[in-house]
């Protein structure tokens, strides 16, 4: 048992007759770690770029709801009056008239 470490730690289990079988397992094993590690890299990445945009929707989120607060404020009658009044322009004081045009039965007006 304590010469099968020795060997291990003296890397001879590279070098004897049947270290191909070792050096395959030791390159299949490096890929493999190679391969986790790039997913690791990978999915941090995406990680944080749905953070960002998670975060940006919130602003534009937030940007919406304050204009459309503002166009509440501006769309109120008291609000318009008071700007239509600025440009010397003042509400009717005669209520609108409605016209009625009869059609006769010979067609003329």
């Amino acid at each position: 048992m304590a010469a099968k470490i020795y060997d291990i730690l003296k890397g001879s289990f590279l070098t004897n007759d049947d270290a191909f079988k070792n050096w395959r397992f030791i390159l299949f094993a490096a890929f493999l770690a190679i391969v986790m590690i790039y997913t690791g890299h990978s999915y941090e990445r995406k990680v944080h770029k749905l953070a960002a945009l998670n975060e940006h929707v919130t602003e534009l989120h937030s940007e919406y709801t304050d204009l459309e607060r503002k166009l509440m404020f501006m769309q109120m009658e008291s609000t318009v009056t008071v700007k239509i009044k600025k440009k010397g322009i003042a509400p009717a004081q005669n209520p609108p008239q409605k016209i009625i045009i009869l059609k006769t039965k010979d067609g003329n007006n």
